[in-house]
């Protein structure tokens, strides 16, 4: 017989991970954190994704792993056009504001089933989402821009969403860059490469 932690529920799942979390004291870490979380809730809320359309953060020391149920009004189009571009000002309005206590972000995001029991929620779409964040494609790309925040998404994500073109999301600005290993197997990751949907100098559309 099932029991509710076998049963797997859909959701939206964002990864972030904070760049070079382990150069700073545990004070700084702790300050960052609470900056961090601040930042997550503040762009949730200005994105349309409020408390009711979530499960709680699930803290991962020098990150976070946020779950978005499935509701109609909380579409993934939702995370790649406003939720990332909204976390993306307020790191750096906080960094303007704060700049020593500036931070850049790495974030994953990718959808799929979750198990939950009283220790949390686990299972492999969650593995798949944590290996995406800790890509070294997607610490590479960080430190090659001054953006303050780089995202990776999923083969899935990708095929589901992205390719497709809807508003706000210019699938031309990302790249399959992105190799993991989830056991056996190898998958594939996508990485948000604006300048690469960006029309080449001296041309107009």
């Amino acid at each position: 017989m099932s029991t509710p932690a076998d049963i797997p529920r859909h959701r939206a799942i964002v990864a972030v991970d904070i760049e070079g979390s382990t150069t700073h004291t545990n004070s700084v870490r702790a300050l960052l954190r609470n900056v961090l979380y601040q930042l997550l809730e503040e762009a949730f809320t200005i994105a349309g994704i409020g408390r009711k359309h979530r499960d709680a953060f699930v803290d991962r020391g020098d990150g976070a792993l946020c779950l978005v149920r499935p509701f109609d009004q909380v579409p993934k189009t939702l995370l790649l056009a406003t939720f990332v571009p909204v976390l993306t000002d307020l790191l750096e309005k906080h960094a303007r504001e704060l700049p020593d206590l500036a931070f850049r972000l790495r974030v994953a995001i990718h959808a799929g089933e979750v198990h939950r029991d009283t220790r949390g929620p686990y299972g492999e779409d969650v593995d798949i989402t944590c290996r995406l964040v800790d890509a070294p494609e997607l610490k590479r790309r960080l430190k090659e821009i001054s953006a303050p925040l780089a995202l990776a998404i999923s083969q899935e994500l990708h095929r589901a969403v992205v390719r497709h073109g809807y508003p706000g999301i210019d699938d031309r600005a990302f790249t399959q860059a992105i190799h993991i290993k989830l056991g056996e197997e190898r998958l594939r990751g996508w990485l948000h490469t604006p300048e690469a949907g960006a029309p080449e100098e001296g041309l107009t559309a």
